[in-house]
């Protein structure tokens, strides 16, 4: 979902998202469950959990959905749908 006033197009991440949230999030917009973001990115569940929280801060979100929406607008997925 984005933020008012921003545009993905041009925000690509959000200013304040780190390199490691924004990759997060694209492994999110893969349709993968955290334990397998985990075991690719090779780090504990509880961290990519911690990171997905400080995104959905960041960007305004409350749920996967919208940090979904958000990250495919933004064009940090790698699939195509």
């Amino acid at each position: 979902m984005t933020r008012p006033g921003t545009d993905p197009a041009t925000d690509v991440a959000g200013p304040s998202l780190t390199p490691r949230e924004r990759t997060v999030l694209a492994e999110l917009a893969e349709d993968v469950t955290v334990e397998e973001i985990a075991a690719r990115l090779w780090v504990s569940r509880n961290t990519v959990k911690s990171q997905l929280r400080s995104a959905y801060r960041k960007l305004g979100v409350s749920t996967r959905a919208e940090a979904v929406a958000w990250a495919r607008e933004a064009g940090l997925h790698r699939r195509v749908p």
